[in-house]
C-alpha cells in the first residue's frame, strides 16, 4: 500500500460505516483511524486506511446547526425561567453563558465529524 491513488476504490474492502462513525471522530471509510488531529482540525489522511480527507469541507454547517439547536434550547429555557421565577439579570448571565459555551463546544466536534462522514458516505464533493 503505497499511495492513496493506488488503492482500490472498491468499498467491499471496508466494513460499511454509518455517519455516527464520524461523530465519534473516526474515519468514515474504515471506522478505525482518527478523523481529527486537534479539537476540530481535520487530519490530512486516515492513519489506518490512508483515506485522503481533502474532500472534507464541512464549512459553516456545524456552526449553523449549533446556533439553531443551542439557541432553541437556551432561549426556551431562559424564557421559562424569566416568566416563572423573574430572577435578576445576573442570574440569567450565570445560568445561560456557561450553558451556551458548554453545549456549543460539546456538540461542535461530533457534529463536524458527522457532517464529514455524511459527505463521504453520500459521495458529495465540494463545488469546483
Amino acid at each position: 500500500m503505497s499511495d492513496i491513488g493506488d488503492r482500490p476504490a472498491d468499498r467491499a474492502l471496508y466494513p460499511p460505516q454509518t455517519a455516527m462513525t464520524g461523530a465519534r471522530g473516526r474515519c468514515p471509510r474504515c471506522g478505525e483511524g482518527r478523523l481529527f488531529t486537534g479539537y476540530i482540525q481535520v487530519a490530512p489522511s486516515c492513519s489506518n486506511c490512508g483515506l485522503d480527507f481533502a474532500f472534507a469541507d464541512s464549512g459553516d454547517g456545524p456552526a449553523v446547526f449549533i446556533m439553531m439547536i443551542v439557541g432553541f434550547i437556551v432561549v426556551g429555557l431562559a424564557l421559562w425561567v424569566e416568566f416563572t421565577f423573574g430572577p435578576p439579570y445576573w442570574v440569567h448571565v450565570a445560568l445561560w453563558v456557561p450553558l451556551v459555551l458548554g453545549l456549543a463546544l460539546g456538540v461542535l466536534r461530533p457534529l463536524k465529524g458527522w457532517l464529514i462522514a455524511q459527505q463521504y458516505l453520500k459521495e458529495a464533493s465540494g463545488a469546483p
